[in-house]
């Protein structure tokens, strides 16, 4: 009950909107090849749903390999510059550029060099979404009091036992917080890899509706990616509180 209390406003927001949309379009006469009503995308979704629902399994399919790999990938860097003084002077102003680059430009750069494969839609993603994640993971680790690391040391603590034992447990809550805003990044990344070049995918399936002046087809493959993208949140807030309860029975004892 506690959580339908929680979502109440946002039900009624979108309800509201919804029904100004639907209205909107009845009242004007909007032609649907502009602006359809929420009720021609529905029904454009029930119609196409199998068609959709396939395209939507391989932006998925791409996305979770990508992102999982990003996870990978951000822990390891940012445990390589956490360690490194040099290397994270050296590496992170380089890391801070790359997120000036428009994906625009980069879809296309990544089939050009990579091919029509897995390959250049997963290196988008993991660009495109491991940044977030390192830099939380950089933030959590400075979190960590510097008495409380100075005590651990003074007790012969090695570098790697203190990194262990204190300093990752006290950047959880950054990296959950990194992690939900790559999972943003993530379907929207594979979209934009899947203009550039694929055979399969949301962003194949948008191309084409669009090419075939179906707006509604284009909204209901929107909202089949946001429906993705809340997915996605939902495992990862899911997974943070698994595991919570077992952080905290690890800090009880």
């Amino acid at each position: 009950m506690m959580n339908f209390w929680y979502i109440f406003p946002a039900l009624v927001m979108m309800s509201a909107f919804l029904g100004g949309w639907e209205s909107y379009v009845a009242l004007t006469d909007a032609s649907p090849l502009v602006l359809p009503a929420p009720s021609d995308v529905l029904n454009g979704l029930r119609v196409e749903r199998s068609e959709i629902g396939r395209h939507a399994l391989a932006t998925l399919g791409v996305a979770g390999v990508g992102f999982s790999l990003s996870v990978i990938f951000a822990f390891a860097v940012s445990i390589v510059l956490h360690f490194s003084g040099w290397l994270r002077r050296g590496l992170l102003p380089l890391l801070i550029a790359s997120q000036t680059v428009p994906i625009v430009a980069l879809a296309p750069l990544m089939v050009l060099w990579f091919g029509f494969g897995l390959l250049p839609k997963v290196l988008l993603v993991i660009l495109v979404t491991f940044f977030p994640m390192v830099i939380s993971l950089m933030s959590g680790y400075a979190s960590l009091p510097r008495a409380f690391r100075d005590q651990l040391v003074s007790l012969g603590a090695t570098r790697w036992v203190v990194f262990r034992r204190a300093t990752l447990p006290s950047a959880r809550a950054q990296f959950f917080a990194g992690l939900r805003i790559s999972a943003t990044y993530a379907i929207v990344a594979t979209i934009f890899a899947e203009y550039a070049g694929a055979r399969r995918g949301l962003g194949i399936y948008i191309l084409s509706a669009k090419n075939n002046f179906r707006a509604d087809l284009v909204l209901s493959a929107v909202l089949v990616s946001a429906g993705l993208t809340l997915a996605l949140l939902a495992a990862i807030h899911g997974i943070e509180r698994a595991t919570s309860r077992r952080y905290r029975r690890v800090s009880d004892a």
